[in-house]
């Protein structure tokens, strides 16, 4: 379960939820593409870490019209 960050406010930084699991989804398939050493070595789940970086605002969502 996601903990950290907290879920309600990764919902109001992205806009809703489901635009949350779609930008969620998507970076953790680009982490585990492109850095999957470093979260082997580190033990970090792709999904924590892309919505760490969500939150910290790191990544942001694409609106589409």
């Amino acid at each position: 379960m996601l903990v950290d960050p907290p879920i309600d406010k990764l919902v109001e930084t992205v806009g809703n939820k489901y635009a949350l699991v779609g930008l969620l989804g998507k970076r953790a398939r680009t982490l585990m593409d492109k850095r999957h050493d470093y979260l082997e070595q580190e033990g970090v789940n792709p999904v924590s870490l892309a919505a760490k970086e969500v939150y910290e605002g790191k990544v942001e969502g694409v609106e589409e019209d």
